[in-house]
């Protein structure tokens, strides 16, 4: 069980948590924030000190019991605070993404009935103001950063600092103090305790309800689970507005007591992590890609002798390091060639990387490509996977400390109850369920099947040892013309396993074959054209370039040679692709804001590279808006060159070089 002094502290909502902490642990650090290139330790206690002033603050200003709460920005400690302020006086907090475009913002603002809205910085309040006209219901903007808004003359627009002054002020008068406490004392556990909007992939986003105690109770299996402690750290850089940095960092710091340290910015975020060297981590595949892409990059660049190292090493890696990380019975040679190469490249790596203190990491919201997994795995990275939905307040399945797959997502997580419907999807119960989708009943019936079961879109079976496979989205899994079974998913996470492969879109379903559309990733190509002397202006430029072709021929003609080999997937080789003129964007609605392809939006927008990858001809042709950071709308236009690949037979073997 642990000391007292390690555990976490009773209360059936987060602001109990809080000043539970204040009272156990008062003197630990609580929160830390990087700030011109400094970092700042706030206690347990001095942030309970600090929300209850904005706390009080707010209630100066007239926010209500059960009025909406918005928090817009990235991972700052007062907008943290900001959503424990609101939970204390009963309204109910909803954070949205900080690259939100104005309109996309407005439309949540407006469906979340916000009154009051705290958001990070200028860029933030522009973008509301800026739609201000749609937005009756916001009485007041509160703003964290002060920077380019001294001075600024807008009704209702104050700085945060000044509402927490003037709770602090309040808070002196004994009965403002003793009615902050009661508000405190009389917040329920079923009270709702936040509203997450979900990623949008088939539509508008919808706001999904989460109660105290159940977010609460979620959190406390998951923390014992993984053994967490006040001892712990995290980097709190994922977005503010996901689930997965609402219950990995929120609701499991409230509980377990652990420190979350805010980056400076994101662009920062890879040397506050070396900096911090967080114990526990989460981070998406996508992040993991970039890493490793990072480290190849830099070894292209070494020297021979570091290369050979880093070679020869991470064969041994390869061959024998999931087997040590799994506890498995490994040869005494095989040790020792691994502890040696600890020392001179695994150790170092982890460093360069911030992983050297990671007790527990994991990855999830897409499928990671096994290659990927085994290489983190490999080194001596504790790295599992998870899989969630928001509905389920993150965890529905989780990987355990000696029982991990790359290519499945663990048994269900503590006290879940997980099934497969006769149709394939995987549906589930569990402690964090959600009590519906804010005003959307039509919707919450949806997702919930008559005994109450949420229905996860997801397809999937289970294993024989118990652990889940997701196949795809249940609605994306399809068949060929043929009949062979398509899921693009799959093939996707195949694709972007290589470093000069950013983002895939396959195409398939009800078709004679499989075509797939592909962005690059500019840096990994990019510093792979300086390195041949290739000149380029543009993303749009070194995609059209022949040799670029030519090296993504060669990536997929790989990932035909691994679906020949698997029975299911053999039929579902890509034939034909091409490389898009244009990155993916989630401002041009290609992309969700946690970066999950919008595959119905994409199929209307690029029709013509679509048709021309069917009607065989050579190139084709696009014309697309495109949304610029400041909002501006623009054309973008660009000719796609398609290439024609050759499948492998079943069960193929290598072709001879």
């Amino acid at each position: 069980m642990g000391s007292a002094r390690e555990r976490g502290v009773a209360g059936d909502t987060f602001a109990k948590l809080l000043r539970g902490h204040a009272s156990a642990r008062g003197g630990r650090a609580a929160f830390r924030h990087k700030d011109l290139g400094l970092w700042q330790t706030w206690t347990w206690a001095q942030v309970y000190d600090e929300t209850r002033a904005l706390a009080a603050g707010l209630l100066a200003l007239g926010l209500e019991r059960g009025e909406t709460l918005a928090i817009v920005g990235a991972n700052r400690p007062r907008l943290y605070w900001s959503i424990t302020a609101a939970q204390m006086v009963g309204a109910i907090p909803a954070p949205f993404y900080a690259d939100a475009v104005a309109d996309e913002l407005a439309t949540l603002l407006d469906h979340s009935r916000a009154s009051v809205v705290v958001a990070q910085d200028q860029e933030q309040v522009d973008k509301i103001l800026s739609t201000r006209d749609r937005l009756p219901g916001v009485r007041r903007i509160l703003y964290d950063e002060p920077r380019g808004l001294d001075g600024a003359d807008e009704p209702g627009l104050a700085p945060l600092e000044a509402v927490m002054a003037k709770g602090r002020a309040a808070l002196r008068d004994g009965a403002i103090a003793s009615d902050l406490d009661r508000r405190i004392d009389e917040g329920r556990g079923s009270d709702p305790s936040v509203i997450l909007y979900t990623s949008g992939t088939t539509g508008r986003s919808k706001g999904v309800v989460l109660t105290a105690e159940r977010c609460i109770a979620a959190a406390r299996d998951t923390v014992a689970f993984d053994r967490l402690t006040d001892r712990d750290e995290v980097l709190a850089y994922l977005p503010l507005a996901w689930v997965g940095d609402h219950y990995l960092n929120y609701a499991q710091g409230y509980v377990a007591g652990f420190c979350m340290a805010c980056p400076e910015s994101a662009d920062t975020a890879e040397n506050d992590l070396r900096e911090i060297g967080p114990t526990f981590h989460f981070a998406p595949p996508r992040v993991f890609e970039a890493l490793l892409t990072r480290v190849q990059i830099r070894m292209e660049d070494a020297g021979a002798v570091k290369k050979w190292l880093y070679r020869r090493f991470m064969d041994v890696a390869k061959r024998w390091g999931e087997a040590i990380a799994n506890g498995e019975n490994v040869p005494v040679f095989a040790r020792l060639a691994y502890a040696f190469g600890d020392l001179v490249i695994y150790a170092p790596l982890k460093n360069a990387l911030g992983f050297s203190r990671i007790r527990v990491a994991y990855t999830a919201g897409e499928a990671i490509g096994s290659d990927l997994f085994a290489f983190y795995r490999s080194i001596g990275l504790n790295l599992k996977q998870l899989y969630g939905q928001t509905e389920a307040f993150l965890y529905v399945t989780a990987q355990a400390d000696g029982a991990v797959r790359s290519d499945a997502v663990g048994p269900p997580a503590p006290h879940v109850e997980l099934r497969i419907a006769p149709d394939g999807e995987v549906q589930f119960k569990s402690p964090g369920q959600f009590v519906g989708y804010f005003r959307e009943p039509d919707k919450t019936a949806e997702a919930l099947t008559e005994d109450g079961w949420v229905r996860t879109g997801d397809a999937g079976f289970f294993e024989p040892d118990g652990q889940l496979k997701i196949v795809d989205r249940a609605r994306d899994v399809g068949r060929l013309a043929g009949g062979q079974l398509f899921a693009p998913k799959y093939i996707e996470n195949k694709l972007k396993f290589f470093p000069n492969i950013r983002e895939a879109v396959a195409i398939g379903d009800g078709r004679d074959f499989v075509a797939a559309m592909i962005n690059i990733e500019l840096a990994s190509v990019g510093n792979w054209a300086e390195r041949n002397a290739i000149a380029y202006a543009s993303y749009q430029e070194l995609a059209a370039h022949p040799r670029v072709a030519a090296m993504i021929e060669a990536h997929v003609d790989a990932v035909n040679l691994a679906l020949s080999r698997e029975p299911m997937m053999a039929g579902a080789q890509i034939r034909r692709f091409l490389i898009l003129p244009k990155e993916l964007d989630a401002d041009d609605g290609e992309l969700t804001r946690t970066q999950k392809v919008r595959r119905r939006f994409i199929a209307e927008r690029y029709a013509p590279l679509i048709d021309g990858l069917y009607a065989g001809a050579t190139e084709a042709s696009i014309a697309a808006e495109i949304t610029y950071e400041d909002g501006r709308k623009g054309k973008l236009s660009g000719t796609a060159r398609i290439v024609d690949v050759l499948l492998h037979p079943k069960g193929a073997q290598a072709r001879a070089a």
